[in-house]
């Protein structure tokens, strides 16, 4: 089937996070027809496929994930999210942008490559999971492991995230800034409201800490990421009557941070921070990804010359937005570039796809294997 067929099928089954739906059965079964070998690897509840062409190196690693988010209220939406219905040129449908359509264009372009190229260069692989949009704990961060304990190693890898901004192909992303959570809780004293030398509200303690984070910055980024971001994300702190000052604060923030700082030195300084304020207080921390950057080379140029050739745009090479299965990947010593639709829409009601995209994608994708593995 061709792209669009494809990305249909894939809609059609409702594979919200960790649900694979049979998504990655169906892609198997189109990889095994091009001589794909074929491995379903499950951890928890989580379905995860590695299919690879070759033994030999270098290997060019195409990746993605079959699940999806929730859909939102049905009745917001104008179509049935799992339908696959376009309207006026548009695919609208969860999943449609992120990220069921740079799938199957990754799939009918590599099934055409291998056609055209039956002795390429190197190997090629997919490293697909259903647990990006979720706890991203049994998805690709196990697989990564599962290769590395029999040394296998990625060089190369395009991830399938919609990077585009505006139309497709103005943006890739060659790296991501690290995220890191911290879950605090501030110990006081509680007290009538009427004596405050008699007790030690931790509110006030708390909002000495948020302005040490916040009056002065904790970097100015660099050439590639921006300065790092502090957000608080939660605040409960409660005595249960209008009179009385609590004795405990618990809080949770959130850290966006770049290849400025490491997990080790950024939780080091906010410890010693929060240690000069003199509070007594509790931190965890929750490392969901550390920064990572792919330094501009062979990978960086296939996809520039390979979007130009299609699009006539040049796309920026980007770190913007969240995190992605990318921090995984690159830490392994794969050089890791994201290029995908715009991403104006994904998570929201409605999310739409330009559909004459898709076979836009399709022919990048083709072109980035033929520039990596035939040149």
């Amino acid at each position: 089937m061709d792209s669009l067929e494809l990305t249909l099928e894939l809609i059609r089954r409702a594979s919200v996070s960790p649900d694979d739906a049979g998504c990655q059965t169906l892609i198997a079964d189109q990889l095994r027809g091009c001589g794909f070998a074929i491995e379903h690897l499950r951890f928890g509840d989580v379905d995860n496929l590695w299919a690879r062409r070759g033994q030999d190196g270098p290997l060019l690693c195409f990746a993605g994930h079959t699940d999806v988010v929730p859909t939102g209220p049905l009745e917001q939406w104008d179509v049935d999210p799992f339908a696959g219905e376009i309207q006026g040129g548009q695919l609208i449908a969860r999943g449609a942008a992120d990220m069921k359509a740079s799938l199957a264009a990754m799939v009918v372009a590599i099934e055409q490559f291998v056609k055209e190229h039956p002795d390429h260069a190197g190997s090629i692989a997919f490293l697909i999971t259903s647990d990006e949009e979720g706890r991203a704990r049994d998805g690709t961060l196990k697989v990564i492991e599962t290769l590395k304990n029999r040394g296998e190693n990625i060089d190369w890898c395009v991830i399938g995230e919609p990077s585009s901004t505006h139309e497709l192909g103005d943006t890739a992303r060659i790296g991501r800034r690290g995220s890191l959570s911290g879950m605090l809780t501030l110990s006081g004293e509680q007290g009538h409201v009427a004596y405050p030398l008699q007790a030690q509200n931790p509110i006030h303690a708390f909002a000495g800490f948020v302005q040490a984070m916040t009056e002065v910055p904790l970097d100015n980024g660099n050439s590639h990421f921006p300065p790092t971001s502090f957000q608080v994300v939660q605040v409960t702190s409660d005595a249960g009557a209008p009179n009385v000052t609590p004795a405990k604060l618990s809080a949770r923030f959130n850290l966006r941070y770049s290849t400025v700082w490491t997990y080790e030195t950024l939780t080091t300084h906010i410890h010693n921070l929060i240690a000069g304020l003199g509070i007594e207080y509790e931190l965890d921390w929750h490392l969901s990804g550390e920064p990572f950057l792919t330094a501009e080379g062979k990978l960086s140029a296939a996809v520039q010359q390979a979007v130009q050739e299609t699009t006539n745009l040049i796309p920026e090479l980007s770190t913007s937005g969240g995190t992605s299965d990318g921090r995984f990947i690159s830490p392994a010593g794969a050089d890791v570039i994201e290029f995908g639709p715009v991403n104006a829409t994904i998570h929201k009601v409605n999310e739409t796809l330009n559909v004459n995209d898709i076979p836009k994608l399709e022919k990048i994708y083709l072109r980035i294997a033929e520039l990596m593995l035939t040149t």
